[in-house]
């Protein structure tokens, strides 16, 4: 395949592996990287081949999030069932837009996403990163998903529905309501499986469905090629999550060697999300009550359950969880996690693992020949430095997605420029 598009002298971080020297040349055509080479790509010349000289700038794949809420507008989540549908739609577009921005070409909703969204996109009457959508996620009765407050009487045995979740007792009603997020073009599964911080009746030690129930739901989406993600900070929570085949289990805040090597062994991914915990127990939000108290209790444990899992063997990847204000902030996870980890296995996290845990990782999170041209150019080196993403309005200088140019900070694509013309912006 011949290319349209060469991006040289560029040091190179391919989603797995980082190529420091700038002698790396990215050739892009019909929105697929082409070509991957070191040198200058002299070897693509002619009147159709733009070349653009990134000045030893950095290439690395787009950034993935495996935990977001595109429609979550509030901290106080069960107020967002107050919210009408067509204001939470033109927040979610706003929040695509700003992800987008940032430098993240896909991500994974973690419930409260709708297949008019993906529509919308897909349409192009919305910006954003590719979006997979669990739909709504699944609560027990007085579960993490369930929002009413112990007062709230409830003579009615049908389901419950809010902006964000569903609530479903029993075996026959977690089969029924899985087969129906996925009729309504849901990619994947949520479950609540532990009690959580933002929830009014569920302390953060309950254990939350039968391991019965946890077992239908990856029945059911195994049966749909897919897969189960699970909200789980307990040990035990987590513990049951491996041992039922969920593929995905989030936050994983009370992780110790002994749960590590069992997840390990059954080869589920982790998604540990610091910056929303870091955040709330900073005091820049307002919490419900009992929220703090169940913050502290995660808080030590939940640092190190990142090492505890890498050095298992865990495939650990990288979201976020951001709700309202606090969103717009989400690259400040992959710092978060340099405090933690090497600046490469954070990039290998936020890229070719995620893809791999979303099930894209044949078409994403890498800089490789027949791969989607999702990547972003970065004007500082988050190799050498993570921190650099405390500020990715000024780092993040191009986003591509599909080869399509979403972000180009430093013109590197002026409008009016014709193929064969070579570009360059050097230091």
């Amino acid at each position: 395949m011949s290319p349209q598009l060469v991006l040289t002298h560029a040091r190179l971080f391919d989603g797995d592996r980082y190529f420091g020297d700038d002698h790396h040349a990215i050739g892009i055509s019909n929105g697929k990287i082409s070509s991957v080479e070191r040198g200058d790509g002299e070897g693509a010349a002619g009147p159709d081949v733009r070349r653009v000289n990134l000045g030893g700038r950095l290439v690395m794949p787009g950034l993935i999030d495996a935990h977001t809420h595109a429609t979550g507008a509030s901290l106080d989540v069960g107020g967002l069932d107050k919210l009408q549908p067509s204001y939470l739609a033109h927040y979610a577009g706003r929040y695509l837009r700003n992800m987008l921005q940032q430098g993240f070409t896909s991500i994974r909703d973690a419930g409260g996403g709708e297949q008019g969204l993906v529509q919308a996109l897909e349409e192009g009457l919305l910006d954003g990163p590719r979006y997979l959508i669990a739909g709504k996620a699944l609560s027990q009765t007085g579960g993490h998903g369930d929002m009413r407050g112990h007062r709230a009487a409830s003579p009615c045995k049908c389901d419950l529905v809010g902006a964000f979740t569903r609530v479903v007792d029993g075996e026959n009603h977690v089969r029924e309501a899985v087969r129906d997020q996925f009729r309504q073009g849901a990619n994947h599964i949520k479950i609540f499986v532990s009690g959580g911080v933002l929830s009014p009746t569920d302390p953060i030690w309950s254990q939350q469905f039968s391991n019965a129930e946890i077992a239908v739901a990856v029945e059911e989406a195994a049966r749909w090629r897919s897969y189960v993600m699970a909200h789980a900070h307990t040990k035990e929570a987590i513990v049951r999550c491996a041992e039922h085949g969920v593929r995905s289990i989030e936050h994983a805040s009370m992780m110790d060697r002994e749960a590590a090597e069992i997840v390990a062994r059954k080869g589920a991914f982790v998604v540990p999300t610091l910056g929303i915990v870091k955040h709330m127990l900073d005091g820049e939000v307002r919490l419900p009550a009992g929220a703090l108290d169940k913050l502290k209790y995660l808080v030590d444990a939940m640092y190190a359950a990142i090492g505890h899992s890498e050095e298992a063997g865990v495939k650990v990847g990288l979201g976020t969880d951001l709700l309202g204000s606090l969103q717009g902030r989400e690259t400040q996870e992959l710092v978060l996690r340099g405090e933690l980890s090497s600046s490469l296995n954070v990039l290998r996290s936020a890229t070719s693992v995620n893809a791999e845990l979303l099930g894209i990782g044949a078409q994403a999170g890498r800089i490789k020949a027949g791969f989607d041209a999702d990547l972003i150019v970065m004007d500082k080196n988050p190799v050498e430095d993570i921190t650099v993403f405390r500020d990715p309005a000024s780092t993040v200088v191009l986003v591509m997605k599909a080869g399509a140019v979403c972000r180009d900070t430093l013109r590197l694509f002026p409008a009016d420029s014709d193929a064969g013309i070579e570009s360059s912006v050097v230091p």
